[in-house]
């Protein structure tokens, strides 16, 4: 009966978390900030917002502000294909919309098997990093949402939220 407990216990623990591709490097969201994964669909243009915020989308009525996480992180471009799919997300109070280049798996990550943020000083900002987690044979980055969208972006999207 011990036994059962202790297992209960890491469970409980424990965490799911959707990993997602961007650059063939492997990122985690928990899963319980996912409202539903989406093929990729062109979205329409908004003028004078970031670069990375690729516009809007209308998801049943509701207007969302769909984020390009490739060019958040500052990586290469690429043409959207088959795989590329629209992650919808809430953050905070709002709904928006990641574009990853693919969904990977749901992953139960136990909080032993999580480990802090790594520190590159602070020439690098990591305050949206919550952690790494082993992922099949490497590691993947486990993103916190609220702090990815610093205070200008998140006006932004609270705005086309709106």
């Amino acid at each position: 009966m011990t036994t059962k407990s202790a297992a209960q216990d890491k469970a409980q623990d424990a965490q799911q978390f959707l990993t997602f591709l961007l650059d063939d490097q492997e990122y985690g969201l928990e899963l319980f900030k996912i409202r539903e994964i989406r093929g990729y669909a062109p979205v329409t243009p908004i003028p004078n917002v970031p670069p990375h915020v690729c516009g809007v989308m209308n998801l049943r009525g509701t207007v969302l502000p769909v984020i390009d996480l490739r060019m958040k992180f500052k990586l290469r471009t690429v043409e959207y294909n088959k795989y590329t799919v629209i992650v919808i997300a809430n953050v905070a109070d709002k709904t928006i919309g990641l574009l990853v280049d693919a969904v990977s798996d749901v992953l139960m990550v136990t909080q032993d098997a999580m480990r802090p943020a790594p520190d590159f000083g602070s020439a690098v900002d990591t305050r949206f990093i919550n952690g790494v987690f082993q992922s099949r044979e490497h590691l993947a980055v486990a993103l916190n949402l609220e702090e990815l969208l610093v205070d200008n972006e998140a006006a932004v999207v609270e705005q086309l939220a709106a």
